[in-house]
């Protein structure tokens, strides 16, 4: 099937909105951590065709602020899977060249969490096959709100005229500084929204959605998004006529 795609025009940055574990899991008559811990593979499958179509980041929407509120249990057992992930895929990263970075404020998580990010983060440094990063304790508007935090300390610190603060000084300041900005989102689950993720870097991102729940999400669905990112006419702002 990916023959059919055009490798001259496969995107840099993939994010995914990775939605429906939990009604996946009610619909098989489980608890939504069942639907979570078959969602790792599904994690694994993308990373994987990712890394073969020469796509260079790969960012996942793994948990946000505003999951918090979710039942204790279910934070309880998304973080113990977070660390067993870690663990045991660590190994396979460095084999296939994966960097692992996280975006969001992971100051809040369980000191295990922490621990295992870190000593995953420190041993895939090197790698420069592709960049994994997940999304942890993240939404964008918390991610705005820290960016303006940093950039009115360089103002009153005299490193930054208010007056002259740049497209360029945002960036700077938001945790994706050095990664460039997606140019497709894929969200499963049949939901279309795009729910407090990278608001700033999707400005001009392609937006796929499928009704395919996330633990279902392989290799073929994958392709589809690509398949279908290399439909769209990307302008920019311009006219049909001045890209062609």
């Amino acid at each position: 099937m990916s023959k059919a795609l055009d490798f001259n025009n496969i995107p840099s940055h993939v994010a995914i909105i990775m939605d429906g574990n939990g009604r996946w899991a009610k619909a098989h008559g489980e608890e939504r951590l069942f639907g979570h811990s078959n969602g790792v593979d599904s994690v694994r499958e993308a990373l994987k065709c990712a890394r073969e179509l020469g796509i260079k980041y790969l960012t996942l929407y793994a948990f946000s602020t505003e999951n918090w509120a979710r039942p204790e249990s279910e934070i309880q057992g998304l973080m113990q899977l977070l660390v067993a992930s870690i663990h045991s895929e660590l190994e396979g990263l460095c084999e296939n060249g994966v960097r692992l970075k996280t975006i969001g404020d992971v100051s809040r998580l369980p000191k295990d969490c922490i621990d295992s990010l870190q000593e995953a983060v420190e041993k895939t440094e090197a790698n420069k096959d592709i960049t994994l990063i997940l999304a942890l304790n993240y939404s964008s508007r918390d991610e705005i709100i820290r960016a303006c935090n940093r950039l009115a300390a360089k103002v009153k610190s005299g490193a930054l005229n208010p007056g002259e603060i740049k497209q360029k000084d945002v960036e700077e300041a938001l945790d994706t500084v050095n990664i460039p900005d997606p140019e497709l989102l894929i969200r499963t689950s049949g939901e279309f929204r795009v729910s407090n993720f990278l608001l700033w870097q999707l400005a001009y991102a392609e937006m796929h959605f499928t009704k395919v729940f996330w633990p279902e999400f392989r290799r073929e669905h994958f392709i589809e998004a690509i398949s279908d990112f290399q439909s769209r006419e990307r302008r920019f702002g311009k006219t049909s006529e001045q890209i062609s």
